[in-house]
């Protein structure tokens, strides 16, 4: 299972500094970036700096290290978590600097987070598999969070439970009984599904066929 720290409701940008920015070609650094500057437009969108984020916004912001974590074959936790550190590091730098001028080059850089349709894997186990590890990415990255989201987690968590009672045959069939070779079944599957739509919407798909 994917375990990574993610506090995306707790980065605080007010406004729009005077500094000139650039989008860094670096992919991590390049997704983090995206990923501040997806967090200063949700937080002004909200009616107190310091409310909680609505839940798809949370979500858009979580797409980011998701996307840098799943640009080759098999996801990689290791990058998503290294995008979300570095999305600490930079709030400060971002939020002193004309993040709006951003918006557009990542939107180009990142397409898959601006898609507005869901497309699920054709083949149903692995679309099933994909499902199983979004709900568990979204499950540890939201540990932490307190109640803002509870809801959110609890269907994820029956999700799984659901999931988990019919993917081990599955999994075994295609991937033997080595625990190495069924993970990297997985990491594929999470790879595959982060390009799939907005990940709270690919969500609610899983949960409407899979549920």
């Amino acid at each position: 299972m994917i375990r990574i720290a993610v506090a995306a409701g707790a980065l605080l940008i007010a406004s729009c500094g005077e500094k000139t920015l650039a989008l860094p070609e670096e992919p991590v650094d390049r997704a983090a970036t995206c990923g501040v500057v997806a967090t200063a437009e949700a937080r002004l969108a909200t009616a107190e700096i310091k409310d909680a984020l609505a839940f798809e916004a949370a979500g858009h912001i979580l797409h980011y290290p998701l996307l840098a974590g799943a640009a080759g074959e098999s996801f990689s936790p290791e990058t998503a978590a290294a995008v979300q550190r570095r999305m600490w590091e930079l709030q400060a730098e971002i939020g002193a600097g004309k993040w709006q001028e951003l918006i557009p080059s990542c939107e180009a850089a990142f397409p898959a987070a601006e898609a507005d349709e869901v497309t699920l894997p054709a083949d149903r186990f692995e679309a099933q598999l994909g499902c199983d590890e979004l709900a568990d990415f979204f499950i540890a990255a939201l540990k932490g969070q307190g109640s803002e989201y509870g809801n959110e987690v609890a269907e994820y968590r029956t999700l799984r439970y659901e999931l988990n009672r019919v993917l081990g045959p599955g999994l075994t069939a295609r991937a033997g009984a080595d625990l190495g070779a069924q993970q990297e079944e997985r990491r594929q599957a999470l790879a595959a599904i982060a390009k799939a739509g907005p990940p709270t919407e690919v969500l609610k798909q899983c949960i409407s066929r899979f549920g």
